[in-house]
């Protein structure tokens, strides 16, 4: 699987949790106090994340950070 397919795989699956939970991207990056223009790029895939971040999100969202690989 090609670095870019991958990243836009985790980025899916970020997103459909987030919606599952009813949180916009907003919320979500005030959660993580993180700027939601992080969240968002993480989410179309154009954005290499650090695990820690991936942690922090999954934490939030609470999912284990497996859901996303």
């Amino acid at each position: 699987m090609k670095r870019n397919t991958y990243l836009i795989e985790i980025g899916k699956k970020i997103k459909a949790v987030r919606n599952e939970r009813e949180l916009s991207v907003r919320k979500l990056g005030e959660l993580c106090n993180l700027d939601y223009a992080n969240i968002s790029r993480l989410e179309n895939g154009q954005h290499n994340s650090y695990i820690l971040t991936l942690k922090l999100i999954a934490d939030k969202l609470d999912v284990d950070v497996k859901d996303f690989l």
